[in-house]
């Protein structure tokens, strides 16, 4: 079990970093949130990824190839989800930057006023604001990982096969799923930190502008490409 394993966290880690759905949301709110939002988008996606595990483990997950009608009504729910976040970073990025300019003295300001809600944020204020922040990421991480059928096929299609013979298939799926979630949960707090340093770095409006606006057509395209999924 020990070889599988191994074996296992080395291709998990690979597939893990390469840039995807779930780490976008978490570099875009880390961005526009700090810290604590990208952190609590994180968590969310940890808690979808679990999910999906243990589904995997008591084989609800072969619905997803077994049944054409659940595969399509999730992944057009996911796909309906990520044009959402799509249109909504789009929206906030012409309406919160709408007549603000990039110049220095502008561009302090604003970055004064981020710099009070992130340190509110990250000092744990009671302030409903933050809170209701990170529940926001939190659900947003909870449901762009969940309306991902890709999300189960990838769980029922990989971890199966670093299964010995002869060991617990429940045991063993639950096994794998925690080194998978385990190795997420490193990556997005790295991505998370680097991220956020970069936000409180730059604080001109354009950058944050450009920002959303990547991260709209991101998911606008995320989005397309969950429509055109077919059934591994």
């Amino acid at each position: 079990m020990l070889t599988s394993l191994l074996w296992f966290a080395g291709v998990a880690a690979l597939i893990n970093v390469t840039p995807g759905l779930d780490t976008m949301l978490v570099l875009r709110t880390s961005v526009a949130h700090g810290r604590t939002g990208g952190r609590a988008a994180a968590l969310g996606i940890l808690t979808g990824c679990l999910a999906w595990g243990a589904a995997t483990a008591v084989g609800l997950t072969a619905l997803l190839t077994a049944s054409r009608l659940a595969f399509d009504t999730l992944r057009i729910g996911g796909a309906i989800y990520l044009a959402w976040l799509g249109v909504s970073a789009l929206w906030t990025s012409r309406r919160r930057f709408a007549g603000k300019t990039a110049e220095d003295g502008e561009g302090a300001a604003d970055g004064g006023a981020d710099a009070v809600v992130a340190a509110v944020a990250e000092d744990g204020s009671t302030d409903g604001s933050p809170r209701r922040g990170r529940r926001a990421a939190f659900r947003a991480g909870v449901a762009t990982n969940l309306l991902n059928p890709k999300a189960g096929i990838f769980y029922m299609s990989l971890i199966p096969q670093f299964i010995p013979h002869g060991a617990s298939v429940f045991g063993s799926t639950l096994l794998l799923t925690a080194v998978d979630v385990a190795e997420l949960a490193l990556w997005y707090w790295v991505v998370s930190h680097a991220a956020s340093a970069l936000g409180e770095r730059v604080r001109r409006p354009s950058f944050r502008r450009r920002m959303e606006q990547l991260s709209g057509v991101a998911f606008l395209g995320f989005a397309a490409n969950l429509l055109l999924a077919e059934r591994a």
